[in-house]
């Protein structure tokens, strides 16, 4: 099958935003590359925020996808609007290798790995997650991802309850069962993310349910856990608190370090929440439910 490149500009520090969001919005797989690339303007990344002032975007889609409206979707869901793109036909079996080549072993502590199925485990003795790019978002690459895994990790309980929610390709859902959750329930909005999740936790051979937020019965788990953008983790907040035991743990990421403030006090009604990590301009917040509501 042939696929549609679609390539534009961007603003370096908004480059990571049009990534996730055109991932959102149906796209195959998303290269950041250096718009001034083989020129005299050409530079290294900036050493303090990992950006180049201007990014070239070249998103994959399927050709039956509606360039238009994917662009539109992405645009409007983090407040930018696309300048002229171009687009051009790419056959599978090379997407396939560039993909591929653009994802190696990813180490994201001691024990834990992410690795591709088209890789041999650097360390057969770790606990190596099969993820493979795909449709849904959250292969390990992103920095917000990263972080949430690091957190369970560190601070994941053998037997708890875990909602994963937002849960893209499944690998936080995985990550979990794997690191000895006693029940996971991934929740997501898209078809495609509830059948990556699906294929990724046949794949693990791990135990894990995914659903939309209308399946979920009404339940508390001992850890909510929602890689997402700051804007509807804001709005998400009485919904994602009456899901969290007391005492028990939150986990927020998808949050630049500007938006972090609002997300705290926006959650701080019912958490004891702050700043856990940052990686890369972007931060993961951790909290824990109070036993009464506003003390």
């Amino acid at each position: 099958m042939t696929l549609v490149a679609v390539r534009f500009d961007a603003a370096g520090a908004v480059a990571e935003e049009w990534a996730d969001a055109l991932l959102a919005a149906g796209a195959i797989s998303v290269d950041i590359t250096d718009a001034r690339a083989g020129t005299a303007l050409e530079t290294s990344l900036d050493a303090a925020s990992h950006r180049w002032e201007v990014a070239r975007l070249t998103a994959l889609f399927d050709p039956r996808t509606d360039i238009d409206a994917a662009l539109g979707r992405a645009g409007s869901s983090i407040g930018h609007t696309p300048g002229a793109h171009s687009t051009a036909t790419v056959p599978e079996d090379d997407w396939v290798r560039r993909t591929q080549a653009q994802f190696r072993p990813i180490r994201l502590s001691e024990r834990l790995w992410i690795v591709p199925s088209w890789c041999d485990p650097v360390d057969p003795s770790a606990l190596n997650l099969t993820i493979d790019p795909g449709l849904a978002f959250g292969t390990g690459s992103h920095p917000s991802t990263r972080l949430c895994l690091r957190w369970l990790d560190a601070n994941l309980e053998r037997g708890a309850s875990v909602l994963d929610y937002g849960c893209g390709s499944g690998i936080l859902s995985i990550a979990a069962a794997r690191l000895g959750a006693g029940s996971v329930i991934g929740i997501d909005i898209d078809d495609q993310a509830m059948e990556a999740s699906r294929a990724n936790a046949r794949i693990n051979a791990v135990r894990a349910r995914f659903m939309r937020p209308r399946s979920l019965r009404s339940r508390e788990f001992d850890v909510v856990v929602a890689n997402i953008l700051a804007d509807p983790l804001e709005g998400l907040a009485p919904r994602l608190a009456s899901r969290v035991i007391a005492g028990g743990s939150i986990v927020l990421s998808g949050i630049l370090e500007a938006q972090a403030a609002a997300l705290v006090a926006a959650y701080s009604q019912w958490f004891n929440i702050g700043l856990w990590e940052r990686e890369e301009g972007w931060v993961a917040l951790a909290g824990s439910r109070r036993h009464e509501h506003g003390r």
